[in-house]
């Protein structure tokens, strides 16, 4: 009795106390049967536990001891759901399966018995074990998260195995000595002998294997990749259509041509006429062979192997998502989109208008053969000229010091003082326009002069004779210089003007075709031609071509540069515009089609990021064209108003469009004779 109690008081410290099926009471039930009944039955009882405690142990659960009699190996007891055995044992005989009992028989028998919780069953073997009290122990003692044995000790006491002098310093206090500065001899002739042999080709490296460079024929890259990993994939060819009931041997009546469409057929081309012709036969053996059997095998058998093939992605985009996004209208403001005045007082379409660099007068010329200068303000016509021809160009001098027209009448220019401003500028104006006899010309060829400079008595003005009819007339900014273009195919079709020496001159000895428009370059000694299909830049101190842009038109209408002088826009006579950026590419940066007709004019804006475009269409397009320091950042382009407004005569619409220089206003002139100012 007294070896159980100390056994049963080492078992209540190893067990958990929180576990029922581990706590002592169990253990005093179960185990110690003949210990709680040693007064009556003697030392027998003893002896009978004692080999109950003995068989136990060498119980057959213990893997360590005794082999599996299921001898399947690594198989899934899946494989054997189906079967009426679950393996076999070492001499190669089926293993049966055990009957299986129901839930309540074996609830009924586990309540009987004591000692269920001690029993595991093992599904490898089909079998059910009973543990020991050794390993029951093992598990307390894993739950408390101790060491599987009692007898080892998780936290021993340090014993140093190791004695020394002067336990007191343990790092040795002497010098460091030489060798671990001097670099090391017998390195260095290593290094030596295997620099050596490399340079004598005794040592050789492996050189990295080339790919082959073999690629699909009809296939592009992200196939090719898909190729390297998953091989090449099987696509079926297409299946030809299945018969309906026009190859039917007995088809309906609707479906049987007659014979006037069947002559019709012969009439069609070969591509749209009908591959079959539906006929009506009796019975199905009354049915001739099929005379294309033959040829439309063969043509399948073509198609099935010369036709390529190739797996389409579809890629599930949002449409909306591919529009870029633009700002707000409302934070691009100001920009002109109502009229706010009309010009109205000439008889006749108005040509051209050109404002003056204050932005209080505007000039306009028309096709009645008069000059009007006008008060921005007001709308009040302050003076009127009548040149007696067709007014087709005008433009006033930039400098505010020189108030002089140069007006397109006929086939020759016409310089003219607008007389406004004081009189001081006045007599200035009237001073530059003063030419006692006929000034020399450049006739360094031999030939007649290309202008000659006459004065004109009625309006006390310069008239410029040309040997054609000139098309167009732009300032320099510095107010001296003027250009004209005469749409010809000679030398003198663009030709260079100075005011103050009365002397003119042609720059070009040949061009690559029929000039349309020619401008200054705002701030460089830059010149611009436009023909009808390229744009060339000029270096006028070089005298040599820098740069051909192309635009890709059928024939260019009109050019404008924008005040950074490295942005230029081009209206043609298709309807279409283009945007340049010369520091980016000869090539348009962006192409737009707004107009349906003609584009009469474009101009840019000195101040605002605007421009605009006139049609014959009865349009002027209002765009925001933002250009950015940044280099690295490409201009924004943003499509802002339509102005209507006027009406057609002859088929003509808006004939020209000009900015005002401070404000966001923009002035519109139309072959109704009228001329519309839009503000914001």
């Amino acid at each position: 009795m007294g070896h159980s109690d100390g056994e049963h008081q080492l078992e209540g410290d190893d067990l958990s106390a929180d576990d029922a099926s581990w706590s002592d009471g169990v253990w005093s039930e179960d185990d110690d049967e003949g210990s709680g009944s040693g007064s009556g039955s003697g030392s027998g009882s003893g002896s009978d536990a004692d080999s109950d405690e003995a068989a136990a142990e060498e119980s057959d659960s213990s893997e360590d001891e005794v082999a599996p009699r299921n001898t399947v190996g690594d198989v899934p007891l899946e494989w054997y759901k189906e079967e009426e055995h679950i393996g076999y044992d070492i001499d190669g005989r089926k293993i049966k399966k055990r009957d299986r009992e129901g839930r309540i028989e074996a609830y009924l028998k586990n309540a009987d018995d004591a000692k269920n919780w001690r029993k595991i069953y093992d599904e490898y073997n089909d079998e059910e074990v009973q543990i020991t009290k050794e390993e029951a122990k093992i598990i307390s003692r894993l739950l408390k998260g101790k060491t599987p044995h009692g007898n080892v000790d998780p936290y021993p006491d340090y014993v140093d195995w190791f004695e020394y002098e002067d336990k007191g310093h343990p790092l040795s206090s002497a010098p460091e000595p030489k060798r671990r500065f001097v670099p090391s001899k017998w390195e260095q002739k290593k290094v030596v002998k295997l620099v050596r042999a490399i340079r004598n080709g005794w040592i050789k490296f492996d050189k990295p294997k080339e790919e082959n460079n073999l690629y699909l024929l009809w296939g592009d890259e992200t196939d090719t990749a898909e190729n390297k990993r998953h091989g090449l994939s099987y696509i079926p060819a297409p299946k030809p259509n299945l018969p309906g009931h026009e190859e039917s041997y007995n088809p309906s009546v609707e479906f049987i041509p007659t014979q006037e469409e069947i002559d019709s057929y012969q009439l069609m081309y070969e591509e749209d006429r009908p591959k079959f012709i539906p006929k009506r036969f009796e019975c199905l053996r009354s049915v001739p062979a099929y005379e294309k059997a033959l040829r439309e095998g063969f043509d399948r058998c073509l198609d099935l192997y010369l036709c390529p093939r190739t797996r389409k992605k579809r890629i599930n985009i949002d449409p909306e998502s591919l529009k870029p996004k633009l700002p707000s209208k409302k934070d691009l403001r100001p920009y002109p989109k109502t009229c706010y005045l009309e010009f109205k007082g000439h008889m006749g379409p108005v040509t051209s208008i050109s404002v003056e660099i204050t932005g209080q007068w505007l000039a306009s010329g028309s096709c009645d053969g008069t000059i009007r200068v006008w008060e921005v303000e007001t709308g009040r016509c302050a003076k009127v000229w009548n040149v007696g021809g067709d007014v087709r160009r005008i433009a006033w001098n930039p400098l505010p010091e020189r108030p002089i027209l140069a007006a397109i009448v006929g086939h020759d220019l016409l310089l003219i003082n607008a007389e406004v401003g004081s009189e001081e500028v006045q007599m200035r104006a009237k001073e530059l326009l003063k030419i006692d006899e006929m000034a020399p010309q450049d006739n360094t060829d031999g030939k007649k002069p290309a202008v000659r400079w006459m004065k004109h008595e009625k309006l006390d003005g310069i008239t410029l004779i040309h040997h054609k009819a000139v098309s167009n007339v732009e300032w320099h900014f510095k107010g001296d210089y003027f250009t004209t273009v005469v749409p010809s195919g000679d030398t003198r079709a663009v030709l260079l003007h100075q005011l103050t020496k009365k002397h003119s001159h042609h720059p070009f000895r040949k061009l690559p075709g029929l000039p349309v428009a020619a401008t200054f370059h705002p701030t460089q000694k830059m010149f611009f031609v436009a023909t009808k299909k390229f744009v060339q830049v000029y270096d006028l101190q070089k005298a040599q071509l820098v740069k051909k842009l192309e635009s890709g038109f059928r024939e260019i209408s009109s050019i404008s540069i924008h005040p950074g002088g490295d942005n230029v826009i081009v209206g043609s006579k298709d309807g279409k515009l283009c945007w340049f950026d010369t520091d980016l590419s000869t090539r348009p940066y962006k192409a737009l089609k707004i107009h349906s007709k003609d584009i009469t004019n474009v101009t840019f804006h000195r101040k605002y990021p605007l421009f605009a475009s006139s049609s014959e269409d009865c349009t002027a397009y209002v765009c925001h064209g933002m250009v950015y320091s940044d280099l690295n950042q490409n201009p924004l382009i943003v499509p802002l108003e339509i102005l209507r407004g006027h009406s057609s005569s002859d088929g003509r619409g808006v004939l020209d469009c000009k900015f005002h220089p401070k404000q966001p206003w923009l002035f519109t002139a139309g072959a109704d004779s009228v001329i519309r100012l839009y503000c914001d």
